[in-house]
């Protein structure tokens, strides 16, 4: 849910199964300032989804978040806990360390490097600016050079 739609830790722990809705194929997310979005939930994300809800999720949990933590009390995950299960996966897989975010930053970069304009991938990680999301554009240096103008000639000589 990170990569493919681009939420914050602090969303994906924030998911509760009232929000998702299998029916229309949708989930809705709790983002930044309180706003309620309704986004499209991807064939391969649902049916990761619901195979961690059938065999994954501790039946014991105490509320009703999506994503429980292991330990018991088994309560929701916070993001600090979100955070530590995707660093925990990356040692893994012998990545390093790597945070929640920076798989956010992954979803968009991805979209940027398939050409998809700033405009359309702010829409998708649900950004207030296109100035926000320009925070993306600087990774990819090599489209950037096609963009830059060029350093104009020392004219006084």
């Amino acid at each position: 849910m990170l990569v493919r739609l681009g939420l914050r830790a602090g969303e994906v722990a924030g998911l509760q199964l009232d929000d998702l809705h299998w029916r229309h194929g949708e989930v809705v997310v709790r983002g930044k300032g309180g706003h309620r979005d309704r986004l499209p939930l991807p064939a391969d994300v649902g049916q990761v989804l619901a195979d961690y809800l059938r065999t994954g999720r501790p039946p014991a949990a105490v509320d009703r978040c999506v994503f429980i933590r292991v330990k018991a009390p088994h309560r929701g995950l916070t993001n600090t806990g979100v955070t530590q299960v995707v660093n925990a996966a990356a040692h893994r897989a012998g990545l390093g360390t790597i945070y929640a975010h920076r798989l956010r930053h992954s979803a968009a970069t991805t979209m940027l490097a398939a050409g998809a304009p700033l405009t359309e991938i702010g829409q998708v990680l649900r950004h207030r600016t296109v100035l926000t999301t320009a925070v993306y554009a600087k990774v990819d240096i090599k489209a950037l050079r096609g963009l830059a103008m060029p350093w104009p000639r020392d004219v006084t000589r």
